[in-house]
């Protein structure tokens, strides 16, 4: 893990208080890695995967819910009072971690269902064709399907607080089959 050491380094280097500032994101490290995984790669049922995200989209992900803007209830006040800095180290942290792909079984007819909602609604527009992610877009591929699950149906009933509104207009109109299948779909591609 040399961006860890790279960035105690230069932390250190910091005028002022480079070494509780290492202490400091290294605990938060922990902290973060207890539901999103060690090297961000969630095993928790309902957690979304951080590793492979987009640094600005995780940057302004994680100052929506230090700001209150974007709530969750299981991150409580994890992130009140976290400066800036830390938080532009934590999105570089888990951009720069691996996807790990999760070993799941593909059923070819949802597989090919949810290909088509995607195709159907340019859900490769904005998330790229490799559904990649991009700057404040997040990464679609190999996320936990049943992460997916539960944001797309946040989005399709309005109730994504704090989150891109464009998503509860792509997601109009579609039913809880077409949700289903698009997550099953989006977590079986490759990262």
């Amino acid at each position: 893990h040399l961006w860890k050491v790279l960035l105690a380094l230069a932390l250190c280097l910091m005028p002022g208080e480079g070494l509780a500032q290492t202490a400091d994101l290294a605990q938060r490290l922990t902290t973060c890695g207890a539901c999103h995984g060690v090297d961000g790669n969630a095993q928790l049922p309902n957690i979304p995967s951080l590793a492979g995200q987009p640094s600005v989209f995780l940057e302004n992900q994680l100052v929506l819910i230090r700001e209150g803007i974007r709530e969750i209830a299981a991150k409580g006040n994890v992130l009140a009072g976290v400066a800036d800095r830390e938080i532009t180290a934590l999105a570089r942290h888990y951009a720069n971690q691996k996807v790990k792909s999760p070993p799941l079984a593909r059923d070819v007819a949802l597989f090919a269902r949810g290909q088509l909602v995607s195709e159907q609604r340019r859900c490769g527009t904005c998330h790229l064709s490799n559904y990649a992610g991009r700057e404040q877009m997040p990464r679609l591929a190999a996320q936990r399907e049943d992460f997916l699950l539960h944001s797309m149906r946040e989005f399709a009933a309005n109730r994504a607080t704090g989150r891109d509104t464009i998503m509860a207009a792509t997601l109009y109109g579609l039913d809880d089959g077409d949700l289903v299948a698009l997550a099953h779909y989006l977590s079986r591609i490759g990262p």
